[in-house]
């Protein structure tokens, strides 16, 4: 439940937040990606690292997964483990509504109506392996991945690519993920 309550702060916060930033540091503006194929981009996605904010404190082994609702909405579950990949799960569920429906990029996302947060998908893998999600101030960041490890020079490109939008990577945390438990005694994907 507290994680539920923490989301909606952060669906204030991301909401008033846009408007606090001082006019010596206004930066150009953030950048999507082209197109995104909702249907792709539905399924279920590791967190690989993210800016650290109170609504996630202690939130390890963090995913989300995406659904369509009848009416085009997604929904969003987004859970988490409390301190260790062992710990107690979190769940939050939201809903995001698509903002820009050009491009499919930007989308406005409520875990507490009538509160929305920005969520830019600002870099996509060509095969939608991993995600980069935004807001247009720079004071969120998530890393996304289909599987629960992101090759190194994959993650270095993004790193590079979110330099070059002007974000702050010292403010970048990796929490440690885990691999999802075996189904009918088979091993997981990528196990040694």
């Amino acid at each position: 439940m507290r994680f539920v309550y923490l989301a909606l702060a952060l669906n204030i916060f991301m909401g008033l937040s846009a408007h606090a930033m001082p006019e010596s540091k206004k930066l150009p503006p953030l950048k999507t990606v082209s197109y995104v194929d909702i249907n792709q981009y539905l399924g279920k996605w590791y967190e690989i690292a993210r800016f650290d904010h109170g609504f996630e404190k202690n939130c390890v082994a963090a995913t989300a997964t995406y659904s369509l609702r009848p009416n085009g909405t997604l929904n969003v579950i987004n859970q988490c483990h409390a301190n260790t990949v062992n710990g107690p799960i979190r769940t939050a569920k939201g809903i995001a509504k698509i903002a820009d429906p050009t491009t499919n990029a930007k989308l406005n996302v409520t875990f507490f109506w009538p509160f929305y947060g920005k969520y830019w998908i600002i870099d996509l893998g060509a095969n939608y392996e991993y995600a980069v999600i935004g807001h247009p101030n720079r004071n969120y960041l998530w890393i996304l991945s289909r599987t629960p490890h992101l090759d190194q020079a994959v993650l270095e490109g993004i790193l590079q690519r979110l330099v070059n939008q002007n974000y702050d990577l010292s403010k970048l945390i990796m929490p440690p993920q885990q691999v999802d438990p075996p189904s009918s005694g088979e091993a997981p994907a990528g196990a040694p």
